[in-house]
């Protein structure tokens, strides 16, 4: 269904070709997985099985590539749409509706399909999926997990032949990336061809019948899953574990001694934050607006974190992001705040803490990467040896060829790893980082490990909100669980 034929490409105005010489197929009834270390040329491969390239991004192509025996460089996007389904690394790249029910039936919408048709596949793909909550959702209201999830609905309700996923495991909590997999096995047994490119390779197991590395553009190995059992290939390549093991269950819970931040009845709900908002007051001139659901999501929330690297961890949605930017003032609740058992505001704790988003793009503003960690380091008044400071941050990352380019060219995972040095510029007291690893090979995951626990043996505290298991493995010390915060009151998902 999809296959490649000796195909070099280059984007415009690049003299380095991004891939060269590729040759696969992925067949009906086939998973392929496509891996290796960001920059390699995994996204660029994705994007001219989709049609993308060369259509969207114009550049030059040798070589031929087919969708169903028609070639993608004569074939309309629109037209390899319709047969093959693309999840996207940032689900927001492809909403267009408020709400999930009506973005799950957008395409099928458009295409012509009767009502009762529509409805009847947004209820079963919701269903396997556990979605069905949602569906009256507004999507902003949803977690990064949770659009993710609905993403991958709304592309299997238009019921294409072939999928295309981009990093599709990123946002997901352990329980919902294997309910992914048994999706995956399940189309496997309908025939559909499933080209799946991501950096994480232990869920994959027992579902993916090829895999191929790449390095540099090119495919550098292939075979079956068991390749990556080898440790010396997984080291050479970057590669993640390809056996992951559970560590929740086995982390530390209880409260520290001497604990830097202390939160005391912490609340938080949508509704009331928006009631008084300009797009709230907009909505309401409107009728037929979409109905926002009732949303408390935080309830006298109770914690204390010390030194040390502490996981914040709960399914998608349980308001693990919430809480994260209500601390720092992003979010306005009510509740109280301690710094080091000194009460304080969320604003005056934000300038004690280093903060990394879920999404990288909200946090670089800056002209070049460089420029971006020398305005954390002049905010943060941290201004001697700043020369210094930027090269020992850029090195850290692996960031220093990249210094001079502009931070909204960058990979998702070289933005991942920018905004994590941009937070250590700050040197501060805190650290949260919001799921910093989604999008990062092993070699670079292992990087922000290292870098974590270098800040835990300085004495900091390390609030860290991730699904990642092989990240938990290398770096955490104890866990604060979501669904066992004292007196806490989840009558809804929420982000």
């Amino acid at each position: 269904m999809i296959t490649f034929e000796n195909v070099s490409y280059r984007y415009p105005f690049q003299s380095e070709w991004a891939v060269k010489s590729l040759n696969l197929t992925v067949s009906p009834g086939q998973v392929v997985l496509v891996t290796g270390v960001s920059g390699c040329g995994k996204t660029t491969l994705m994007r001219l099985a989709n049609g993308l390239c060369p259509h969207y991004y114009a550049g030059e192509m040798t070589g031929r590539v087919s969708v169903f025996g028609k070639e993608t460089d004569k074939s309309s996007v629109s037209d390899i749409s319709e047969k093959v389904g693309t999840l996207f690394q940032d689900p927001e790249d492809q909403f267009f509706a408020l709400n999930v029910r009506d973005e799950m039936g957008f395409a099928l919408k458009v295409s012509g399909a009767e009502p009762d048709t529509v409805q009847n596949r947004i209820n079963s793909v919701a269903k396997r999926l556990h979605i069905e909550e949602l569906l009256s959702h507004s999507i902003s209201a949803l977690s990064e997990g949770q659009k993710q999830r609905v993403a991958l609905g709304e592309i299997l309700v238009s019921e294409p032949q072939a999928l295309i996923l981009d990093e599709p495991s990123a946002n997901l909590d352990p329980e919902a990336t294997d309910r992914l997999a048994q999706e995956l096995l399940r189309l496997k047994q309908l025939g559909f061809a499933i080209l799946v490119v991501d950096h994480r390779l232990h869920w994959l197991n027992g579902v993916a019948d090829e895999v191929i590395v790449m390095q540099h553009g090119e495919i550098k190995e292939r075979g079956s899953f068991e390749i990556l059992e080898n440790q010396t290939l997984r080291k050479e390549y970057g590669l993640r574990e390809a056996y992951v093991p559970d560590v929740r269950d086995t982390l530390h819970e209880g409260d520290p001694k001497d604990p830097i931040l202390m939160t005391s009845d912490l609340t938080f709900d949508y509704e009331r934050a928006n009631r008084h908002s300009k797009l709230a007051k907009f909505k309401r001139l409107f009728k037929g607006q979409p109905a926002e659901h009732k949303e408390l999501l935080l309830k006298n929330i109770h914690f204390k974190i010390g030194h040390g690297i502490t996981a914040l961890i709960g399914e998608n949605g349980s308001g693990k992001t919430t809480l994260a930017r209500l601390i720092t003032g992003l979010n306005v609740g009510t509740g109280e705040l301690y710094l080091k058992g000194e009460k304080t505001s969320a604003q005056t704790l934000l300038k004690h803490t280093g903060l990394v988003l879920q999404n990288a793009d909200h946090q670089l503003q800056m002209r070049s990467v460089r420029e971006e960690i020398k305005a954390c380091l002049f905010a943060a008044n941290q201004t001697q040896h700043t020369n210094e400071t930027i090269d020992q941050l850029l090195e850290a990352f692996s960031l220093t060829e990249l210094s001079e380019r502009h931070p909204q060219s960058l990979s998702g995972g070289q933005k991942q790893r920018l905004v994590i040095a941009c937070a250590l510029a700050k040197n501060p007291d805190i650290l949260i980082l919001d799921e910093p690893t989604s999008g990062l090979d092993g070699a670079n995951m292992k990087r922000v490990a290292q870098a974590l626990q270098e800040q835990a043996d300085r004495g900091k505290a390390v609030l860290l909100i991730t699904h990642d298991l092989e990240l938990l493995a290398l770096c955490a010390d104890q866990a604060l669980r979501m669904n066992s915060l004292k007196r806490k009151d989840f009558s809804h998902y929420g982000e």
